[in-house]
């Protein structure tokens, strides 16, 4: 954590002198240096962030923008899901099937870019009880708007959808869309088991981007997605625990050269679209947060600390990146704490969890059968089994899903790490 020779008093939260108030490790943890996947319940009245993409622009180290949530009530919530991060939620052992409830600040594709892949190898891997849940802003017309698109992106998935049918999916291909106003500023976009998230509205090039808030226990985080600074973060963000801002640093030419684009080209980009880093800096001090964090940057040597001077112009309390991916932030009313996370290279990816409390695991029926939708003749042109497998070893194939009904698997036949 950041330490400066005066913190000042914004809101009595931190005080005067070289250590913030309420900056420190939680007893529970593991390691108050590095996060472990696994290792650490999240508890009951705690909040925990983890920064699972945070480029504007992807890259090895770094995956496009996405938020989670983790809450002590059992839930967890997505806040964009941009091209790549699902690699770091999987490493970091989120089954697949256990990833929903997403909210989209906007419909950039490095914010929304892993949905088809959650979306269809979710439904193959579990998720076969409930649909996906996908919350986002309308748009200037219906075709502008996150249901339009999330219609197209499963016609897009039209043959990998029917090929997979071969397999259970049950309810897995539904997906339930809740497309907010994106004019209804402080409007709320879901409220269940004592959480409240509301949005409004961002300006980030053309209409149709959002911002939100959630609030749970009495702990709250804020995430501004893209967009230039406005008073209406300033009115719906103000005293959040957590204020996650993006933030493009003042190095155009630097920046350019770097990245192989037309200065004029980034400067338009930014004075269109995003949020630099003095604009930053200003928005958290008008917000007074316990702690202020930027992400959707470029972690670079050669910015990073011109991000910090720029933000410190206006912002003199706590600060901290976003980025590079996995880093992890706990929150409760006494203290708050940021960490990295550390990921094995190649891990073992976790398996679905499913509900059998009521004595047994639901398997639905597949929708198809490869007679309904492969021609014959390539299935007679595949290679017998037993001209490739040695003499001495042949499994028991399983060519065709042994039955049309639903199939119940008792409880105690359940691996346990796969029950909820």
């Amino acid at each position: 954590m950041q330490r400066i020779a005066t913190a000042g008093l914004p809101m009595g939260r931190w005080k005067e002198g070289l250590m913030f108030e309420g900056i420190a490790p939680m007893p529970w943890m593991k390691s108050a240096a590095v996060w472990y996947p696994g290792t650490e319940e999240v508890q009951p009245d705690e909040m925990r962030i983890t920064f699972m993409g945070t480029a504007p622009i992807i890259r090895p180290g770094q995956m496009n923008t996405s938020i989670q949530v983790e809450l002590g009530n059992g839930e967890t919530f997505v806040f964009d899901f941009g091209e790549g991060a699902i690699s770091n939620y999987l490493a970091a052992g989120r089954p697949l099937n256990q990833i929903n409830d997403i909210f989209l600040t906007h419909l950039h594709v490095d914010h929304w870019g892993s949905l088809p892949y959650l979306y269809c190898f979710g439904a193959w891997g579990g998720r076969w009880h409930e649909p996906l849940r996908v919350y986002g802003p309308s748009g200037e017309t219906d075709e502008d708007g996150i249901s339009h698109l999330i219609h197209h992106m499963k016609e897009m998935l039209r043959w990998h959808r029917s090929d997979f049918d071969l397999s259970p999916i049950g309810r897995g291909w539904d997906i339930e869309v809740t497309e907010v106003d994106f004019r209804d500023h402080g409007g709320t976009v879901l409220e269940r088991n004592g959480v409240n998230v509301k949005h409004w509205e961002q300006s980030h090039g053309k209409d149709g981007a959002s911002a939100y808030r959630l609030d749970w226990n009495g702990l709250s985080v804020a995430f501004t997605g893209d967009g230039r600074p406005n008073s209406l973060s300033e009115t719906y963000a103000s005293g959040v625990d957590v204020l996650i801002t993006e933030i493009q640093p003042e190095l155009v030419a630097l920046s350019s050269a770097v990245q192989g684009a037309l200065p004029m080209l980034g400067r338009f980009t930014i004075d269109t679209h995003h949020n630099p880093g003095y604009a930053a800096g200003y928005l958290y001090n008008k917000c007074q947060p316990r702690l202020a964090m930027g992400t959707h940057m470029p972690w670079d040597a050669y910015s990073n600390a011109e991000i910090i001077a720029e933000v410190r112009h206006h912002w003199s309390g706590p600060f901290q990146f976003g980025a590079p991916d996995m880093i992890v932030v706990n929150v409760t009313k006494e203290s708050i704490w940021v960490r990295e996370g550390v990921l094995p290279e190649y891990p073992s990816l976790a398996p679905p969890k499913f509900d059998v409390s009521a004595g047994h695991l639901a398997i639905p029926a597949p929708s198809n059968t490869r007679e309904s939708i492969q021609n014959q003749a390539i299935r007679d042109a595949e290679i017998d089994p037993t001209e490739y497998y040695p003499p001495d070893y042949y499994p028991d194939l399983l060519t065709e899903w042994p039955t049309d009904k639903p199939l119940a698997i008792p409880a105690d036949r359940v691996s346990e790490r796969m029950k909820k």
